[in-house]
């Protein structure tokens, strides 16, 4: 056994599909953090979780449903649930955990799952745990997602789409999904792991800029990514939390966040509707990046998001521009399959980024390929 492993490791170094854990300072530049609005080194969230610390200590302790239960939870649970507009909202330990448990509970074999083809790992895991059957659309192709529905009316249905793309910078026909899953009675999940903090109505996700059903509608956001911290919410009906609670195993056999990152997650998420100008600035930034970008004659991915993918036709290609950027001290994700579908670079432009250094990222890729 220990043979085949080896074995695996080595096709996947010759293949350039190792995986390596990097170490950077602070002198680089970086453009591949999810901390999108620069919250993680914000002084005030960092005294906020300090404080939940001190209050209720370094750990919950144990599971919610066991001593891990505290008022702060609760409380930044009812306030997720009114900037969201939904009856109430669930924390998570993380976004994986958050999907895939979800997924998991709320399916099993007798659902028919209508799925977007580039939505994340985790929730393919939530519904390859449940065993429903899993109908993948091609990517934001709409036409098709009703055809499925379709011709699967009868069952019980769920559609399952990330709003904000993370690996493609694009986004999902909100107006559509909404639509169709009111039409044909599905339950409508969305993951806003990359909207929240930076889209929608005082940046607390996309789907707050729809009228959604608040009993058929699910919402998962993310607070390690624009929030800084770590953990997960899904917002949601009373009925569909009380079931989450009893069903999701994800949820119920893990010990609870630490009321660090909870509290730091809490004013993060306080001081989000107060950034549009900092949502303003990074769009045009991306936007002027991606556009550079194309006009320099690489295929550049996206359009209105943070998120900015370029794609290589060779592993290597990708690789040794990745290489270059690391040499000026700039960090961007390279990403490969089975992450995604194509070669790429990742670059989220963030808040700490200003337009000189989008210029400096611009010009050494450009001089990176010459």
């Amino acid at each position: 056994m220990l043979a085949n492993f080896e074995e695996k490791i080595t096709w996947l170094e010759r293949e350039s599909l190792i995986r390596t854990l990097p170490l950077w300072d602070a002198s680089y530049c970086n453009f591949s953090s999810n901390d999108y609005l620069g919250l993680s080194q914000c002084k005030s969230v960092i005294e906020a979780g300090c404080s939940a610390a001190i209050t209720y200590g370094a750990g919950s302790t144990g599971a919610r449903l066991l001593s891990g239960n505290l008022p702060l939870f609760e409380k930044f649970e009812a306030q997720i649930a009114k900037d969201k507009d939904t009856e109430g909202a669930l924390l998570f330990n993380s976004g994986f955990q958050a999907n895939s448990g979800t997924l998991e509970a709320l399916t099993d074999k007798d659902s028919v799952v209508l799925f977007d083809k580039l939505n994340h790992a985790s929730m393919y895991q939530g519904v390859f745990a449940s065993r429903a059957k899993l109908l993948r659309f091609e990517h934001l192709d709409y036409s098709q997602l009703e055809d499925l529905l379709k011709k699967n009316a009868e069952k019980e249905l769920l559609i399952a789409s990330e709003t904000v793309f993370g690996m493609d910078g694009d986004t999902a026909d909100m107006a559509a999904l909404s639509f169709l899953s009111e039409k044909y009675g599905a339950l409508l999940y969305l993951d806003e792991a990359h909207a929240t903090g930076l889209y929608g109505a005082h940046g607390y996700g996309m789907s707050t800029d729809f009228v959604l059903d608040p009993k058929a509608t699910v919402v998962m956001g993310t607070f390690s990514k624009a929030l800084g911290s770590s953990g997960a919410y899904v917002a949601c009906s009373d009925v569909i939390k009380k079931y989450l609670i009893q069903k999701c195993r994800g949820f119920i056999y893990s010990t609870a966040l630490s009321p660090f990152c909870i509290g730091a997650a809490q004013h993060a998420w306080k001081l989000v509707k107060g950034l549009d100008t900092a949502r303003k600035d990074i769009l045009e930034n991306a936007s002027f990046l991606r556009q550079a970008l194309r006009d320099a004659g690489y295929l550049v991915l996206g359009a209105g998001t943070n998120i900015v993918p370029i794609v290589f036709e060779r592993i290597d290609d990708m690789v040794a521009v990745k290489g270059v950027l690391e040499s000026k001290k700039i960090i961007v994700s390279g990403i490969r399959k089975p992450t995604s579908p194509t070669t790429r670079i990742r670059i989220a432009v963030s808040a700490v980024h200003s337009r000189g250094d989008v210029s400096r990222l611009l010009g050494a890729v450009e001089y990176a390929r010459k």
